[in-house]
Parts: structure tokens; sequence; C-alpha cells
């Protein structure tokens, strides 16, 4: 475990989206922080991860999944059948009677949970927000031009510091600019091996939906996090991956 006194902030610029989880992969095997969950997914186990990432992908739509090159044999983390599902998932409210959100929930159905007594007996309601995020982002474009720092979408509430598992991803934030819809994205944590290509592989795909309906170009994306990580599970896959087997983790 590296002995430092000040956090270590890394910037990775990348070309696409494969680029940027490979960049990623080398990176914080480098640079990451070895600790014990004590509280989360996986509690009681490791994780690799980094102080701070900022991860800039200039075309994000020329490669959308990663490709793990001919001969290596590990899985690939994700799929074009799967983000395409990931989709589906991002542009609808749907959940089932066992997840407290989704993302797709939170951006397009938004619903507060609100507690009352009723006969002596705790009940808890959904009010809808009425508020179809992706949708109003599109119409303040369209309507008011470029010029504005108010398009922003929230996929976090207050309430989620109560959840056993609250939102990993918590604001989409966008900007035109230069011809371009360009997001800005910040996850709270973020699994590196798996969550990472399945999460930009869809928010991709929304980002160029939306530019199609705003009628611009498609931008970047620029990712940032606090909690960028590696679960133990996946620290010799990372590793077979890079060509780093000498990391000492």
């Amino acid at each position: 475990m590296i002995d430092r006194v000040f956090l270590e902030p890394v910037f990775i610029d990348a070309f696409d989206l494969d680029d940027a989880w490979f960049q990623s992969l080398c990176r914080i095997l480098e640079k990451g922080h070895v600790y014990t969950i004590t509280r989360g997914s996986y509690e009681g186990q490791r994780r690799l991860e980094f102080d701070f990432v900022v991860i800039r992908v200039r075309k994000p739509s020329h490669q959308i999944i990663p490709i793990i090159p001919e001969g290596m044999s590990i899985p690939a983390p994700t799929d074009m059948e799967y983000v395409q599902g990931y989709l589906s998932y991002l542009l609808t409210g749907a959940k089932t009677e066992t997840e407290d959100y989704t993302y797709g929930e939170r951006l397009v159905e938004p619903k507060v949970k609100v507690s009352q007594s009723l006969n002596g007996k705790e009940m808890v309601r959904e009010m809808p927000l009425n508020v179809n995020q992706i949708e109003e982002v599109i119409k303040i474009y369209r309507d008011k031009g470029f010029g504005t720092n108010q398009a922003v979408m929230e996929i976090g509430m207050p309430s989620d510091i109560k959840l056993a598992d609250p939102p990993c991803l918590r604001l989409i934030d966008t900007r035109v600019r230069y011809g371009k819809l360009h997001f800005i994205l910040y996850f709270r944590s973020w699994d590196l091996w798996g969550g990472f290509p399945s999460n930009l592989g869809g928010l991709q795909l929304v980002k160029q939906y939306m530019a199609d309906e705003i009628g611009v170009d498609d931008g970047e994306i620029i990712a940032v996090s606090k909690g960028l990580h590696l679960y133990e599970y996946s620290w010799e896959l990372a590793k077979a991956r890079t060509g780093k087997a000498n990391v000492g983790i």
C-alpha cells in the first residue's frame, strides 16, 4: 500500500470508451489505494480505488464496448446486446418490487416515498414528481438555445443516504457547445471492471438520442469519481488485460 499525505487526483484523456477503460485499468494498478470495505457492496473484502479521477472521452461513439484481444482467456466485461438492454433500463421508469429505484425511474418517472400513519400503522406510498428529465433537457435546448447551465439531470435524492444500496451515478450534467452535446457525469462509487463499460455504453446511447432530438452532433463524455474501483476478484483480470502481471497487489 502506498503511503500518502494528500489525495492524488488522476486525469485520463481517452479517444473512445474502449481506450478509456483500458487506460483506467492501467492507471488504477499504478495509482490505486487498497482498503477493506467497511460498509457497502462486498463488505469485508478489499478494493483498489483511485483517490479521485477525471476521465475525458473525446469520441465515445467510435468504440462503445471494450475490445478483448484475440487469444486472451479473459471474459469481456460487457457486449452490445447488454448495452442495448441497459439503454431500455435508462429510458423507462419500470422497476421490480424488490428495487428501491432504477436510474431510468429517476430520469424519466421519479417518485418520492412518503410515510404516513393510517389506523396506527406506518404506511409508505410513492408520490410521482411528474417530470421526465430527459425530455425537459431536450426542451430547454430547443426552446431557449444553448446559453444555459441549468440543463442538468439528477439521479440522487437526499433520502438515498438511508438506502442499503444508494445510487452510484448521482448526476448527469449536460452542455451544448461547439455544435455538440456533451455529458459530464458524477459517480460516487463505480466498479471499473464490470460497471464502467456498461454504464458509459448505455449513457452514450442516451446522449446520441438526445443529440438527435436537439438537432446537434454527438459530443464528449467527461466522467468524475472519487470512488472508481476494482474489487479484489478482478485484480488478476485487470493485470492480464493490461499486461501488468508484476504489479504488487
